[in-house]
């Protein structure tokens, strides 16, 4: 795949859908922080109009990966104290 296709936004919007994708079927929010990461990219992308270089796109995806991630996991996380109770096994 050439680096000028890299810089097409809706390049990173499919990749964004193929990563929620595999977040569905592999929950734990890693994939989703990748998700919204080249969703956010792809919007920059789209608004911006493109011309930007592949190696500065990859640092802003890692960074917006990054803080996504960050964010999924203070949203989700378990409060102090909360401890996560399974009443019935699942194989039942």
């Amino acid at each position: 795949m050439s680096a000028a296709l890299w810089s097409l936004w809706w390049v990173w919007i499919a990749a964004a859908l193929v990563l929620a994708i595999v977040e569905v079927m592999l929950p734990g929010f890693l994939f989703l922080g990748f998700a919204i990461g080249a969703a956010l990219v792809g919007l920059l992308l789209a608004v911006t109009g493109g011309g930007w270089g592949l190696p500065l796109l990859l640092v802003i995806f890692a960074a917006l990966s990054l803080i996504a991630w960050a964010a999924l996991r203070r949203t989700f996380r378990l409060r102090e104290g909360q401890v996560r109770y399974f009443e019935d096994d699942v194989n039942k």
